[in-house]
């Protein structure tokens, strides 16, 4: 079986690691990090070596998870730079970065997935836009590029050009709905819940809202109208959410989103 390795294991490259434990033996993964004490503590938490040294590394794998900051990416290329093979597989996770980009950056002819998961991978809730670049991949490849992701939640394949809307979608929109989470419990804790509870019945909402378009596969705004009673509690709060600007607050979040993405 090929062996998958991650450049990077801050937040998104752990969720994916410990999403990629769910098929994988952890002989079948490695990683590389900058930070020793941070890969020894991975070690501990997951049983899956590491290596110090990217180069070492990148002889030891096929597939190879680029999980760093678009901020950092020329650091680790002046690095890695020219040693990652024609048959080797890079996926990258950067928001903003194309695959040509990625390619002349990395001086490399190995074929490349551009991709962008979510942090609920680390609990097998993930959600990843995946594009794959013009190269000749096999179809074990695709497999396996597909299973990587599969094991940790849901994904789509989108053509490039769409990648940057996926940011905007699910890359970056958890931390919206953890906010919107965080609000919620705030408004039941000013009504005497507990705030332990009060989170439990905010996050469960969102679960449970959420699983209801997935598995019901009815639009959400007939989703909306069969809570909202005419004259009751709902169609009151939805009234005031609407008077705040709450739908175009969401459009401009990931207006900004867009724009920050297509100019990293």
């Amino acid at each position: 079986m090929d062996k998958i390795g991650f450049i990077g294991m801050g937040n998104m490259g752990y969720a994916m690691l410990k999403g990629a434990l769910r098929y994988k033996q952890p002989s079948e993964l490695t990683f590389t990090d900058v930070a020793v004490s941070r890969m020894e503590d991975v070690k501990k938490e997951t049983g899956v070596d590491f290596y110090t040294d990217k180069k070492e590394m990148l002889k030891a794998v096929k597939y190879i998870i680029l999980a760093v900051k678009p901020q950092y990416l020329s650091q680790v290329a002046e690095e890695i730079r020219g040693e990652i093979k024609q048959d080797q597989v890079v996926i990258s996770i950067l928001p903003g970065v194309t695959i040509s980009s990625l390619k002349e950056t990395l001086a490399t002819e190995a074929k490349v997935v551009r991709t962008m998961p979510n942090t609920p991978a680390l609990v097998g809730e993930g959600m990843t836009g995946i594009s794959f670049s013009e190269d000749a991949f096999s179809e074990e490849e695709k497999k396996e590029v597909l299973d990587f992701f599969g094991a940790f939640g849901k994904y789509e394949i989108v053509e490039e050009r769409l990648m940057n809307a996926v940011v905007c979608a699910s890359g970056s929109s958890p931390a919206y709905v953890y906010m919107f989470i965080e609000a919620l419990a705030d408004s039941a804790v000013k009504y005497g819940i507990p705030r332990n509870k009060a989170y439990t019945f905010a996050a469960q909402t969102v679960l449970g809202s959420a699983k209801m378009v997935l598995e019901t596969g009815q639009h959400p705004g007939k989703l909306k109208d069969d809570v909202c009673s005419p004259g009751g509690t709902t169609i009151a709060a939805v009234s005031a959410l609407e008077e705040c600007g709450f739908r175009s607050a969401v459009i401009k979040a990931a207006d900004e989103c867009y724009k920050k993405a297509t100019n990293m």
